[in-house]
């Protein structure tokens, strides 16, 4: 599992993300996978930051990458 990392886009930051992560099979995210997004105001944004960044059960799927935007 490789991190690709990138900026969040317009639309997250209007929407107050600071954080998202996709699991995908190419360096983009695609239609097959479910992007997380964590929001400013999120609780335990911390937490769930950490846990969205921990690839590592996925290491033996058929995804090949993380994408994490912040």
């Amino acid at each position: 599992m490789r991190k690709v990392y990138k900026k969040l886009s317009e639309e997250q930051k209007k929407r107050d993300v600071i954080f998202s992560s996709c699991l995908s099979v190419c360096r983009t995210e695609t239609t097959e996978g479910t992007i997380h997004e964590v929001f400013k105001n999120t609780e335990d944004k911390d937490e769930r930051i950490r846990r969205l960044k921990d690839d590592s059960f996925f290491n033996e799927s058929h995804f090949k990458f993380n994408i994490i935007r912040n």
